[in-house]
């Protein structure tokens, strides 16, 4: 049996499924590389101000002079998606920072402090009770339209899964064996809590928010794409697909491309997440 099951995972088979799976890794980490310069880069790489208004080059389509077009504005779609999408991924990137420390925190205080599991774990289960939607739209209502409403509501919706997640990985931790030894020699809270307790836990929580980023950019894009975060003109992905559905009919290309801009960078998000997984997670070994 265990050298029939050898045989199956190292077959022709298996070595094509792995080879196509690297193949994969590679495509997304090139999209996401690609994407993430052009982004970075784009006040020198974009060929026109995203928000110069152009009225009689209103909604061309695709040519050298536009290579994806214009919108309704006569504003080039290139250089608002490429100013869009660096919009986009800062948001989505502060809003996981803020909310994994925090979810982080909790999830490491719950298990070094036993008295505040309880607590803490009813905190975690009603922060996971509320969609995020709801949350934009309390902080879109307090606080107005805008990326910080956003960004609050991105953060908040991180916190409980962070929380979730390291407080399991935190639980295994506490058991070790050089958990106990520094208790018995003597090191401080301090010392257990952030070195011993917190940084064993990092390679977990970094194989979760690897694979959650990508969920937090599409719900970004989503809550501004229903108008509860930045307005326009302001370049971002979400933002330019809304504005495109209303000439969807007649010049469908001011919708599509922000919005494939949206699918590559979460399916390539999303692929090289599962690969990262499937090297750091020692659980799948």
């Amino acid at each position: 049996m265990a050298v029939a099951a050898k045989q199956v995972t190292t077959g022709p088979k298996s070595k094509r499924r792995r080879a196509r799976g690297q193949i994969a890794t590679i495509a997304a980490a090139t999209v996401i590389g690609v994407i993430t310069f052009a982004a970075i880069f784009a006040p020198q790489l974009a060929p026109y101000d995203p928000y110069q208004v152009d009225l009689p080059s209103a909604l061309q389509e695709p040519s050298w002079e536009h290579w994806l077009g214009t919108d309704m504005q006569g504003r080039d779609l290139l250089s608002r998606i490429m100013y869009g999408t660096r919009l986009t991924l800062l948001t989505s990137l502060t809003a996981l920072l803020i909310g994994s420390v925090f979810g982080a925190l909790l999830g490491l205080v719950a298990v070094f402090f036993p008295a505040s599991d309880g607590p803490i774990g009813r905190l975690l289960d009603i922060l996971l009770s509320f969609p995020a939607v709801l949350f934009g739209l309390a902080l879109g209502a307090s606080l107005g339209p805008g990326l910080l409403p956003v960004t609050i509501a991105l953060a908040i919706a991180t916190i409980p899964e962070v929380g979730r997640i390291t407080r399991a990985a935190a639980l295994v931790v506490a058991r070790q064996e050089y958990m106990q030894s520094g208790k018995a020699i003597g090191l401080s809270r301090a010392t257990l809590f952030f070195k011993y307790l917190a940084w064993n836990c990092v390679p977990t929580v970094f194989v979760f928010l690897t694979l959650r980023f990508g969920f937090i950019v599409l719900l970004g894009a989503g809550l501004n794409f229903l108008g509860l975060g930045a307005a326009p003109p302001t370049a971002e992905l979400g933002v330019l697909a809304a504005e495109g559905r209303n000439v969807l009919a007649f010049a469908p290309h001011v919708a599509t491309y922000p919005s494939l801009a949206i699918f590559l960078l979460v399916l390539s998000l999303n692929v090289l997440g599962d690969a990262l997984r499937d090297k750091l997670d020692k659980r799948l070994l």
